[in-house]
């Protein structure tokens, strides 16, 4: 069995770079970092993290609680959570809560017994808002929303939807529908709130009947755009809270008879893998999913360590991507 003194040779360091690498990687420049973590895969080094752990009294784990696993898009940020833990020597435990608050409870015990050393909540409600976490618990919502307090990260949710109604609305379209997320969701509070003011901005009254609901997940959106195709005067466009319901509403208007995006332009939110592959390829906003992960994690890993933070809100930028989904609407004869 290889130790570390195998693990120094390969990488021709110091068993005391070794040692630094795997309990402090923050203290070790990235190259000898590279050079370490590539012996330790050559030559099979498993170090003994439960002795780690005894002498530190951490348990080099942290809890990632996630509402849908099925999201394609939170599966992106977790998987940047766990590269970047991965890096300075932790592990991830995930919590599919299933958007069930007694789950959430239980998962957030696992850090009050010491099984892990810190919470990134993706669900966009601060971390604690149904759960009473202790104050002493590292906290980090990795996506946020203008209503999240304490330590988080987020996009500007509401200036980004803004972004996809002023360009729907130089296209030439002045009846947008809305597929939201449930009603009482930050995220569906801060994208419709963009809605509105593009609406108002180009002097567009805002029409209630053009909102459907949804819950964030492709069925709802191919469910919820029968509403749509049910009007006499149907959108020329619409707006969808992310792109699995843009997805799927795209499915029901095709059902339908209507083209997209010659009868009817759609647009998404999130930029999942799918949104760039699906027929037609979708228009939508890109949140850096990656750069969230990341920025989550470097966030927690301070506060685990006691440091200040700079800032306690990290707010990234998004980017509006145009694809075949959108078009200038149809005239009508």
């Amino acid at each position: 069995m290889s130790n570390i003194r195998d693990v120094a040779r390969e990488a021709g360091v110091s068993v005391a770079t070794v040692s630094r690498a795997l309990s402090n990687p923050e203290k070790v420049s990235q190259a000898s970092l590279n050079k370490v973590h590539s012996a330790i895969d050559k030559v099979g080094y498993r170090p003994n993290m439960l002795a780690r752990s005894f002498r530190s009294a951490k348990s080099y784990a942290v809890v990632v609680l996630v509402p849908d696993i099925t999201n394609p898009f939170f599966s992106q940020v977790i998987r940047s959570i766990e590269d970047r833990a991965q890096q300075k020597g932790y592990a991830v435990l995930l919590g599919d809560t299933r958007g069930v608050i007694e789950r959430e409870k239980e998962y957030i015990r696992r850090v009050e017994t010491r099984l892990a050393d810190g919470v990134i909540q993706l669900r966009p409600d601060e971390p604690g808002k149904h759960t009473e976490v202790p104050d002493d618990i590292a906290c980090v919502n990795a996506c946020g929303c203008e209503s999240t307090t304490g330590p988080r990260v987020r996009i500007d949710n509401r200036g980004a939807a803004r972004a996809v109604v002023d360009y729907l609305i130089s296209l030439g379209h002045r009846r947008i529908g809305v597929i939201t997320g449930l009603k009482d969701n930050p995220h569906t509070v801060d994208r419709l709130a963009g809605y509105k003011e593009g609406l108002a901005a180009a002097g567009i009254e805002f029409d209630p009947s053009l909102l459907a609901e949804g819950d964030f997940t492709m069925w709802s959106g191919l469910n919820s755009a029968k509403q749509f195709c049910a009007m006499d005067d149907i959108p020329t466009a619409l707006l969808c809270l992310n792109d699995e319901m843009a997805i799927g509403a795209m499915q029901t208007l095709k059902l339908h008879g209507l083209r997209v995006p010659e009868d009817i332009s759609v647009t998404g939110f999130d930029d999942i893998s799918y949104a760039r592959y699906c027929d037609p390829s979708l228009t939508t906003v890109n949140q850096p999913a990656e750069e969230i992960g990341k920025r989550a994690m470097d966030m927690l890993l301070r506060l685990i360590e006691g440091e200040p933070l700079a800032q306690e809100e990290s707010v990234l930028p998004a980017e509006f991507v145009i694809r075949k989904s959108t078009a200038v609407p149809r005239k009508k004869s």
